[in-house]
């Protein structure tokens, strides 16, 4: 470690001093609408908690029971001896629940995508990429032998020009690739387009819906519903850790073929350990809810447009949409700084949110994203704009 401690601490230096560095502050209560920290009391407006499942009775009861019935942790990958008959129970529920022959689960999303390219892909192949992807897409190409193409954000005559460009490389597979919801927008992709582009050039579709499932669409069964191409799309991937109960966990919903040959090659699902028991049960009951009950959607939606129709009256620039993803815009130079102040307001006046900038988002595009739930109450998504036009004003 002779001189490593140093050059470390050097770039750790250098994090600090270009405002980068990410600090965690400590959660004293169950995850939820309301929570305390080491601060204090808080409105939590910054979890993926969007159906407030996280904490739901129901899902803590099935999680408890889980433990008594299945025991805490399957101490084994699951060709081995990790597979439970409810490890594949929820399996069938979620290909059920998203529209495709069967899925696969892994410890986490992360781990799904970076399993699926280089089990689905080789050096013949080509896969196209959004270039506001999520991090683990990013990864999961790198480590696959493709070749690699981009495309500028939901812009389908980019893509067309991508899709050109892979027959011209003589690719023989391609695949399209692209998140459902952008995760720092809201935006939803255009996947009807996307789809009809890809049957027009023989190409494959895959969508990260991990800001979609369970509340997106009619029956909140993703982005590919709301868009209307749940036969269209090849491959989904998802996780457990947002709105399906957010517990860990992620998955491959696909085609049979698909789900058999990532049993066989993917990497994270030999030799990582089989997701726990207990996160099974309570996933497998947040999953029901988010099938059976409109309700908490309804909440959702509701809470989303009043936050979006408060913020609009008192003045500030929102990123236009219907995701309880809102982004709180606060462009130019000195939008950065002005975002975290004011967040840091915020939090004092009981308010938790969290402000993005550079490199997480463009230069110059700087944002506090708001995430609504459906735990949220109207009272609650009053108190968060009143802390937003109070900050606001403290800040100047």
């Amino acid at each position: 470690m002779y001189g490593v401690k140093e050059q470390l601490r050097a770039e750790l230096d250098q994090i600090e001093a270009d405002g980068l560095t990410k600090h965690e502050r400590l959660i004293t209560t169950p995850q939820s609408s309301h929570i305390a920290t080491t601060a204090g009391e808080a409105l939590n407006f910054c979890a993926n908690n969007y159906l407030g499942l996280a904490n739901h009775p129901d899902v803590v009861v099935a999680a408890r029971e889980a433990l008594d019935e299945w025991g805490f942790g399957m101490a084994s990958v699951r060709f081995i001896c990790g597979t439970q008959t409810q490890h594949r129970d929820l399996e069938k529920a979620i290909a059920d629940f998203v529209g495709t022959e069967d899925s696969i689960l892994f410890p986490s999303c992360f781990d799904a995508n970076g399993a699926i390219f280089e089990v689905l892909l080789t050096a013949e192949d080509a896969v196209i990429s959004d270039e506001l992807n999520h991090a683990s897409i990013i990864d999961g190409v790198r480590l696959s032998k493709a070749q690699r193409f981009r495309y500028k954000n939901r812009d389908l005559a980019d893509l067309r020009a991508q899709l050109e460009a892979t027959k011209e490389a003589g690719a023989r597979r391609v695949l399209i690739v692209t998140d459902g919801a952008f995760s720092m927008d809201g935006y939803l992709a255009p996947l009807e387009e996307i789809c009809d582009l890809a049957e027009e050039f023989g190409a494959m579709v895959m969508v990260d819906d991990s800001h979609a499932t369970g509340f997106i669409g009619q029956g909140g069964r993703g982005s590919h519903e709301a868009c209307g191409v749940m036969d269209r799309v090849d491959v989904m991937t998802g996780t457990l850790g947002k709105a399906l109960g957010g517990g860990s966990g992620g998955y491959v919903a696909a085609h049979q073929e698909v789900v058999d040959l990532l049993k066989q090659r993917a990497r994270p699902y030999l030799f990582s350990n089989a997701v726990a028991p207990s996160v099974v049960a309570g996933s497998m009951k947040a999953l029901e809810i988010a099938r059976d009950s409109d309700e908490p959607r309804r909440v959702l939606r509701r809470n989303a447009e009043l936050f979006r129709e408060l913020m609009t009256e008192a003045g500030f620039e929102l990123l236009p949409g219907e995701h309880p993803i809102v982004p709180v815009m606060f462009p130019g130079e000195d939008g950065a700084r002005k975002a975290s102040q004011i967040a840091d307001a915020m939090l004092g006046k009981g308010v938790y949110v969290i402000a993005f900038s550079y490199p997480v988002v463009p230069k110059g595009k700087a944002r506090i994203r708001v995430q609504l739930s459906a735990a949220h109450s109207e009272d609650d998504v009053r108190a968060c704009v009143d802390a937003f036009v109070a900050a606001r004003d403290e800040v100047g």
